[in-house]
């Protein structure tokens, strides 16, 4: 495969650079003409932009023009389109105990994936497992050369700064103050970058999921935490401080049960895996009973059980309606591991969406949509490609 080094740093180029480079990504390919009116840029500013694109290798023209359009419009209708295969990044998600990694395209498109679990959650022992992923990535598909891969994405739960590189809280890893990606850095000789796992992911979604075209969205993950991500003008917000879109920890109240963060009355006490867990076991009066046990005993009819699912439900309805009050989405994704047990409280979740959402809110549009871990991983390669045209400020 042909590769290029990567001489021209899109994030120095003019922003009406990034802005046709990031059309491209995201709705390409495109005429000329085309990308003017998504961009709103002259036909003289698109060519002055797209030239140094194409001559770098980033950018390329597909086909030859049709004959008909040039003799129409005297200029050559020739489609142009992001190289997919220009640069290739690694994401790797990073869970309590494993640790999800793909290769992919500056399309993020998965070229490769692999997995690898935790013998620890000390710091150096992951650092150490995320260079071996690494490189059994890059050996799996051919890219072992300096320079092959670009950069790598990390992405992780609880309070991320991507623009220092520091983990400043993860309470599922006990980490404080964690200098991450110099750390990973270090240990690959590959530049990296860290974010919070559902702002990735987020990214994803805006880039080449559920989120393509709208102008606004949210993504709330379900899972050993609760999660949300948005996306407001084309732009996933990060928060001043690394911190954002924290729906799990806005006060409910209903419970007494102490958050991860410390707190009572958090949705992510009643609504995570773990808190429908620990309070299912209460009401069985079994110590023992999974997730996956709960849910069965809820379907099977367990009256205490299936009010742990609705009380979740309502507490996550509240967290729902609450985004959509503040930013007005037009949709809401739901994902995370959570989703499996969905039906359990969806009713309710829509229940307490529709009392408590504020007029036209309530028209924002509820999508379920499970997402294994690899796409959380391809989240922090979509945030490592993203870097090369939008760097954190």
């Amino acid at each position: 495969m042909e590769m290029y080094r990567f001489g021209m740093t899109l994030a120095d180029q003019p922003p009406a650079a990034a802005l046709v480079f990031q059309t491209l990504l995201v709705q390409g390919p495109l005429t000329r003409a085309e990308v003017g009116r998504r961009t709103g840029l002259s036909p003289g500013a698109v060519t002055k932009v797209a030239n140094p694109l194409l001559a770098d290798g980033w950018i390329a023209e597909l086909g030859r023009p049709a004959e008909a359009a040039e003799r129409a419009s005297g200029r050559p209708a020739v489609p142009i389109a992001v190289r997919a295969e220009r640069a290739r990044f690694v994401g790797v998600k990073v869970t309590g105990d494993e640790l999800i990694g793909v290769l992919a395209d500056l399309t993020a498109r998965p070229l490769v994936t692999g997995r690898a679990a935790l013998r620890s959650r000390d710091v150096g022992t992951v650092v150490l497992a995320i260079a071996r992923l690494v490189a059994g990535l890059r050996a799996d598909a051919g890219a072992e050369r300096d320079g092959d891969v670009h950069s790598i994405g990390v992405t992780i739960s609880g309070d991320v700064d991507g623009q220092t590189g520091i983990v400043q809280y993860s309470p599922f890893l006990d980490w404080r103050r964690v200098p991450l990606a110099r750390l990973v850095e270090d240990a690959t000789g590959t530049p990296t970058v860290i974010e919070n796992d559902v702002r990735a992911l987020t990214v994803a979604e805006q880039w080449f999921g559920a989120g393509v075209g709208l102008s606004s969205f949210a993504l709330v993950t379900v899972g050993a935490g609760i999660g949300c991500g948005i996306s407001i003008g084309g732009r996933v917000v990060s928060g001043a401080h690394g911190v954002s879109g924290e729906v799990g920890h806005l006060p409910v109240g209903g419970t007494d049960r102490v958050c991860t963060c410390g707190n009572t009355g958090c949705v992510e006490a009643l609504a995570s895996s773990h808190a429908i867990t620990e309070q299912a076991r209460e009401a069985a009066g079994d110590p023992a009973l999974t997730m996956a046990g709960a849910a069965r005993l809820a379907h099977g009819g367990h009256r205490e059980v299936r009010a742990v699912f609705t009380r979740a439900g309502h507490a996550m309805g509240l967290a729902l309606a609450t985004v959509a009050n503040l930013i007005g989405p037009e949709r809401i994704i739901i994902s995370g591991e959570g989703v499996s047990s969905y039906d359990l409280y969806e009713d309710q979740i829509r229940s307490t969406f529709a009392t408590r959402a504020f007029g036209a809110a309530a028209d924002c549009d509820l999508l379920v949509r499970p997402l294994p871990f690899e796409e959380w991983a391809r989240g922090g390669a979509a945030v490592a490609a993203q870097r090369l045209f939008a760097p954190p400020k």
